[in-house]
């Protein structure tokens, strides 16, 4: 059986982890201050990879930023390639960083 819990401490740092068995097998690595959540990391164990499970991650906190009328900056690679190949279906989460020129 898999399960994602949510594990955040006072300050609003933690993780979204995923369990198989009773085994973490991966996280989600965020921060929440004020209305943002800020995603830095997403990571499965080796020997779960292709398994979906980096997906079921993504949607576990997509789920709880709509629940919670939060946005996100994505920092982590696999959370900014999931909100730039489907604009349209994360555009009332996605909080877009301007950068600055180089």
């Amino acid at each position: 059986m898999v399960c994602v819990k949510l594990s955040l401490n006072e300050q609003g740092t933690g993780a979204f982890k995923l369990y198989e068995a009773e085994r973490e097998t991966g996280e989600m690595v965020i921060g929440i201050v004020a209305r943002e959540l800020t995603v830095y990391h997403t990571q499965v164990a080796p020997e779960a990879e292709g398994k979906g499970y980096a997906r079921q991650l993504f949607n576990t906190m997509v789920s709880y930023v709509r629940d919670h009328q939060l946005y996100v900056l994505p920092f982590c690679p696999y959370v900014l390639n999931q909100f730039k190949r489907h604009p349209d279906q994360y555009a009332d989460i996605w909080k877009k960083q301007l950068l600055s020129p180089k």
